[in-house]
């Protein structure tokens, strides 16, 4: 094989990797997550992925918790959906919708003692 071949196939994902650590190392303290040096090294050992889980900590510095339209539990239903019957979870024995088991917690008997 080239030497020059070699030094492409080498030096260039090399190049990349030490490009990305840099980056980390120099956003890392400008964004203040300390110490950046745990965070290059992150990114030093683990190469690709450990850029990534640098960038995914990275946004969870801008978390707004009053913007976030998921807090308390709430989650959006489309209109469509609204009125289907929720899931059964293992260890419910509901056999009907939330409606019905009002009506049976209301005073009906279900044939069970």
């Amino acid at each position: 094989m080239s030497s020059l071949l070699l030094a492409v196939i080498v030096g260039i994902p090399l190049a990349w990797h030490l490009g990305l650590t840099a980056f980390v190392y120099y956003d890392a303290g400008r964004v203040g997550l300390e110490p950046p040096r745990k965070w290059a090294a992150i990114t030093v050992c683990i190469p690709l992925f450990g850029f990534f889980i640098y960038l995914f900590e990275r946004s969870e510095l801008s978390y707004e918790p009053e913007t976030d339209p998921y807090r308390g539990n709430n989650f959006n239903v489309h209109p469509s959906r609204a009125d289907d019957a929720p899931l059964r979870s293992r260890g419910d024995d509901r056999l009907e919708a939330d409606g019905d088991a009002q009506s049976k917690a209301d005073g009906e008997n279900d044939g069970r003692e």
